[in-house]
């Protein structure tokens, strides 16, 4: 006869394994081996554990749910990196509940309702500097940083890697023979544009050319904030061949705003964005850009989520995930 009321943990240490990989081969996640699938199957038949939803629930001790707090749920990045990290976190029979964060207040009224109360078992974050919202994290839940450095160690974080995508922006435009580049940041405060910048100073540096801060314009990564960026640079009276632009989105405002003054892309100024959104090959030129893997930076997120979760003993990992250069019809070299 079956023993009662026998545990996912019970057949967990009679097999050997964590209580996890025991729920995986319930729920039949492929992603077990062969051997261990097995001998979670024999400790099951040995014990007479018979799983239900219920008793699964309870027996896991969480509430496998995770919380992904964004600034907005309606831009394309946040969105992108949104789905990876609910696809991998799927994967592992996690539910991922997603909330829009626009401020600091609603970020600390979002941790109180989604993880201290209803017990939510780690928290992704997504810009946690953009105020002063990372301090408002809960102590002891796991906790994964996305799109930006740690200011610690201690912490789990997945981004890209800012600078080393600029310096490839940068570089693509030096090669076609630009010296007088012209950049439209983001906002300053942000750790992205930060690198970004950083690297756009290296990489004139490395060429011999010096910087001009009247070609350096702060936009706030709206089409709107690139279209002003480059009304400004227009007055300056500054002449620039190239333009870098820190978003697809304020690129292309950019182009609309030189092309209203007379100027021809890329024929006499090429632009250069940054994310690769999925109408940028449509766009008039094709924009020429560095395309942005969010998908899979929402993936490593949730894995780093999972991982924290499951392993809480592991040191924590910061990655840092490499940009790729998309060169269309908005970029060409220099005219003489």
């Amino acid at each position: 006869m079956p023993r009662s009321r026998v545990t996912i943990r019970e057949v967990a240490a009679l097999a050997g394994v964590s209580h996890q990989t025991v729920s995986r081969v319930i729920n039949q996640n492929e992603r077990v081996s062969p051997g261990t699938r097995q001998k979670v199957l024999a400790a099951i038949d040995e014990l007479g554990y018979s799983p239900n939803a219920t008793a699964r629930d309870m027996a896991r001790g969480n509430t496998h749910t995770f919380a992904c707090l964004s600034p907005n749920l309606t831009d394309y990045t946040f969105a992108s990196i949104i789905e990876g990290a609910e696809t991998e976190a799927r994967l592992d029979n996690y539910f991922l509940i997603s909330a829009s964060a626009p401020d600091e207040d609603t970020f600390q009224c979002l941790v109180e309702q989604l993880v201290t109360s209803r017990r939510t078992d780690g928290l992704l974050v997504i810009n946690p500097y953009t105020d002063q919202r990372y301090q408002h994290l809960p102590a002891g839940v796991p906790t994964v940083f996305i799109g930006a450095r740690p200011n610690s160690e201690t912490v789990d974080a997945v981004a890209l890697d800012d600078r080393g995508a600029a310096t490839m922006a940068v570089q693509h435009l030096l090669e076609l023979g630009h010296r007088r580049i012209a950049l439209i940041s983001g906002p300053a405060a942000e750790d992205c544009t930060q690198d970004r910048q950083t690297a756009f100073l290296n990489s004139l540096s490395a060429y011999g050319v010096s910087a001009d801060p009247d070609l350096i314009v702060e936009g706030d990564w709206s089409a709107t904030s690139g279209f002003e960026a480059a009304v400004k640079l227009s007055h300056r009276s500054k002449l620039f061949t190239a333009l870098f632009a820190m978003n697809d989105r304020m690129a292309i405002g950019a182009i609309r705003a030189l092309r209203e003054r007379g100027a021809r892309v890329p024929q006499d100024i090429s632009v250069i964005g940054f994310d690769d959104l999925p109408l940028a090959s449509y766009f008039d030129p094709p924009l020429t850009t560095m395309r942005q893997d969010m998908f899979g930076i929402g993936r490593e997120a949730a894995r780093l989520l999972i991982r924290a979760v499951e392993q809480p003993d592991l040191p924590r990992h910061q990655l840092r995930i490499p940009a790729e250069l998309v060169v269309r019809g908005s970029t060409a070299a220099i005219s003489l």
